[in-house]
């Protein structure tokens, strides 16, 4: 499905991934974006993350939620790393599987490339 865009530093996008319909919001702000990513309305896991010039990985925090579950915090770094900005991501899936956030990342990139104004 194509990104349903509804202003100009926000974007929403429904995606089929797998058996799972799964909802994406971003909201570039100055120098950073916010990134929410989920099945249905909740805000279970904050992490945020940003490139430091001392080292190659960004610094990366969870802010919100289990601090042991590294999907949010890996996939804030990620992003963070692709954009060189500073990324708020909210995780809210019951499905934290690695190769499951490899196709949440490779859906969220493949936007960034179609609409990089709005990120």
């Amino acid at each position: 499905p194509a990104g349903l865009s509804t202003a100009a530093g926000f974007h929403a996008l429904d995606a089929q991934l797998g058996e799972q319909l799964v909802h994406f919001h971003a909201m570039r702000l100055r120098d950073s974006l916010f990134l929410w990513v989920g099945a249905a309305p909740a805000l279970a896991s904050l992490a945020v993350a940003m490139c430091n010039p001392r080292d190659s990985v960004p610094v990366s925090a969870s802010l919100l939620g289990d601090p042991s579950d590294p999907a949010a915090v890996s996939l804030a770094r990620r992003l963070a790393r692709k954009t060189k900005k500073q990324i708020f991501v909210s995780y809210n899936l019951q499905n934290t599987d690695s190769s499951f956030s490899l196709l949440i990342e490779n859906r969220i990139k493949e936007e960034m490339m179609a609409f990089p104004e709005k990120f």
